[in-house]
C-alpha cells in the first residue's frame, strides 16, 4: 500500500497497480479491491452486532412473539449478511422506504434515498422473503458502490478541470485526490445503505458540471455553460434532498451572483451579464428547492389542521427538519460539548484540523501555485481564473460545515459527510507533493504520505469492523 500510493514513487516510475498515466483503470483496479476487503471485514463480524435491532427488522409484520423466535430461527441463516449492512441511520431508511415516515422524528432521514432503494429493491429482488429487508440491504450496497465509484471518477474529472493535466504533475494531483476518496475514513458508511456515497456522487458531479460551465463560459460558449449551471443546480438540489448540508453547494452560485450584479451595476458586459445573474438566480432557486420542497411536505401533513398541529408549526420559519434535529436528537449549538463526548471530539479532531487548514490554504490560494497553473483565460484578472474561483468558493462552504459540524452537530459525523467535498482530498495531495506555494515546511523535508494513507486505511478497517458489529462510533 505504502508504495502504490507513494507520490515520489509515482512520479518517477508508475507502479503496477496505480499508474497515472492509466488513471481509469488504476482508480478502478485500487477501489474494487478496497471496496472486496472492506466488505470482507464487515461480513466477517461475528453474531448479530451488540444492537440487535437490525435482526428483528424482517418480523415487524408478525404480532406474535412466537411467531417471531420462529421466524428468527427460520430464517437467520439466510439473511445474516445483507444485516451485517443494517445499522444505525441504515434500519430507519429500511422503514421509511417500506412504510413511509410514521414517526416524526424519522423526518431527520431522507426520503428520497430511502425510497429510490426501496424502489430499486422490488425492481431487483421481488420475491425477497424477508418482508423486503434483506433486499434493500443488498441493493443499498449496490448504490452505495456504484455511486462511490462514479464519485471517484467525477472527483478526478473535477480535479482535472481545477488543475488541468498537461503536466506530470498535475496529472498526479488529480489522481491522489482520487485515489484518497476512495479510502475516505467515511469507511463503512460508504460500503452500506448509507445516504454518504449517493450524496458524494451528486455533490462532486455537480461541481465537475458547475466548473465546466465556468470553463464553456471563459471559452465563449455560453448556451452551453448556462445549461450547465442549471444541470449543476439540479445535482446540488438531490443532494440537498440526501443530505441537508448540500445546501451549502449553492454558495459558489451566491458568489456568482455577486460579480454578476457588480458587472451590471458597473456596465461591464451589461447584457451578458444580466442573462448569465438570470440563470445564476435560477440555478441557486432550483437548489433551494431541494431543501425547501421536504418542508413544505411535512408543513401540509402537521401544520393545516389545527388538532395535530406541532409546536415548529409556529416559527417564523417553520422548518420539521431543525426541530427534529434539535428535539430528538439532540443537535444545537454546543449542545453536544459535554464532558462524556470528549472522545468523540478527539476522534473527529484529526479530519476538523484538515477541513479547517484545507479551508485557509484555498482562501489563501488567490491563484494556484506555479506549478498547477490551469491554461484557462482569466475572466478580469490573474486572480480570478475558474480554477482559483472555485477553489474559494469551496473553501467557505467546507469552512462553515466544519464549523458547523464542530459546534453543533454530533461531532463525529464529520468523519464521513466530509467524504463529499473534494477541496480537502486536493490540500493533501499538494501537500504530499510538496508542490504547492502553501506547502507546510514539515511536508516538503518529509514523506508523510504513505504514513497517512495508511492511518487512513487503517481507520476505515477498524471503523468497519466496529460497524459490522454494531458498535459506535457512528
Amino acid at each position: 500500500m505504502t508504495t502504490a500510493f507513494s507520490p515520489k514513487l509515482t512520479a518517477s516510475r508508475s507502479p503496477c497497480l496505480l499508474d497515472p498515466n492509466q488513471p481509469v483503470k488504476s482508480l478502478s483496479i485500487a477501489f474494487w479491491l478496497w471496496k472486496t476487503l472492506l466488505f470482507v471485514v464487515i461480513i466477517s463480524c461475528p453474531g448479530l452486532g451488540y444492537d440487535t435491532s437490525s435482526s428483528l427488522l424482517p418480523y415487524q409484520n408478525n404480532h406474535s412473539v412466537v411467531d417471531v423466535i420462529s421466524s428468527v430461527q427460520s430464517k437467520q441463516e439466510y439473511i445474516s449478511i445483507p444485516l451485517k449492512f443494517l445499522r444505525w441511520d441504515s434500519i430507519y431508511f429500511v422503514h421509511i422506504g417500506r412504510i413511509g415516515y410514521v414517526f416524526e422524528q424519522e423526518w431527520a432521514f431522507s426520503y428520497t434515498y430511502s425510497n429510490l432503494v426501496n424502489y430499486l429493491s422490488s425492481f431487483l429482488f421481488p420475491s425477497d422473503d424477508s418482508n423486503g429487508v434483506a433486499g434493500f440491504a443488498v441493493t443499498g450496497v449496490i448504490v452505495s458502490h456504484v455511486a462511490h465509484y462514479l464519485s471517484v471518477l467525477a472527483l478526478y474529472r473535477l480535479s482535472i478541470n481545477v488543475f488541468g493535466h498537461d503536466s506530470q504533475r498535475k496529472r498526479l494531483v488529480c489522481f491522489l485526490a482520487a485515489a484518497l476518496h476512495i479510502i475516505s475514513p467515511a469507511g463503512a458508511f460508504l460500503t452500506a445503505p448509507y445516504m454518504e456515497a449517493p450524496f458524494s456522487f451528486l455533490n462532486i458531479t455537480g461541481l465537475y458540471i458547475y466548473s465546466s460551465s465556468h470553463i464553456d463560459l471563459d471559452s465563449g460558449k455560453r448556451s452551453l455553460s448556462h445549461m450547465k449551471l442549471l444541470l449543476s443546480g439540479c445535482f446540488f438540489a438531490v443532494a440537498t434532498t440526501v443530505r441537508s448540508n448540500g445546501i451549502l453547494s449553492g454558495i459558489p452560485l451566491v458568489f456568482d451572483a455577486l460579480i454578476h450584479s457588480y458587472d451590471i451595476v458597473s456596465r461591464r458586459s451589461f447584457w451578458a451579464a444580466g442573462i448569465r445573474l438570470c440563470f445564476v438566480i435560477l440555478s441557486g432557486c432550483i437548489v433551494a428547492l431541494g431543501f425547501a420542497v421536504p418542508q413544505y411536505f411535512a408543513y401540509t401533513k402537521f401544520c393545516m389542521d389545527d388538532s395535530i398541529s406541532r409546536p415548529w408549526c409556529q416559527s417564523l420559519v417553520p422548518s420539521i427538519y431543525g426541530w427534529v434535529q434539535a428535539h430528538y436528537w439532540g443537535v444545537g449549538f454546543l449542545r453536544y460539548w459535554t464532558v462524556s463526548n470528549i472522545p468523540l471530539f478527539l476522534l473527529a479532531a484529526p479530519m476538523l484540523l484538515i477541513l479547517f487548514l484545507s479551508s485557509f490554504w484555498a482562501m489563501g490560494a488567490g491563484t494556484p501555485a506555479p506549478a498547477f497553473n490551469v491554461s484557462l483565460k482569466s475572466v478580469s484578472a490573474p486572480s480570478s481564473s475558474p480554477a482559483s474561483m472555485l477553489l474559494t468558493r469551496l473553501a467557505v462552504a467546507q469552512f462553515i460545515l466544519t464549523a458547523m459540524a464542530l459546534t453543533s452537530y454530533h461531532v463525529q459525523i464529520v468523519n464521513r459527510i466530509s467524504s463529499g467535498y473534494p477541496l480537502w482530498y486536493w490540500y493533501l495531495a499538494c501537500q504530499a507533493l510538496g508542490t504547492s506555494e502553501r506547502t507546510l515546511p514539515a511536508a516538503k523535508n518529509n514523506n508523510y504520505f504513505p504514513a497517512l494513507v495508511q492511518v487512513m486505511a487503517i481507520y476505515a478497517l477498524v471503523q468497519g469492523v466496529l460497524f459490522g458489529s454494531f458498535l459506535p462510533p457512528a
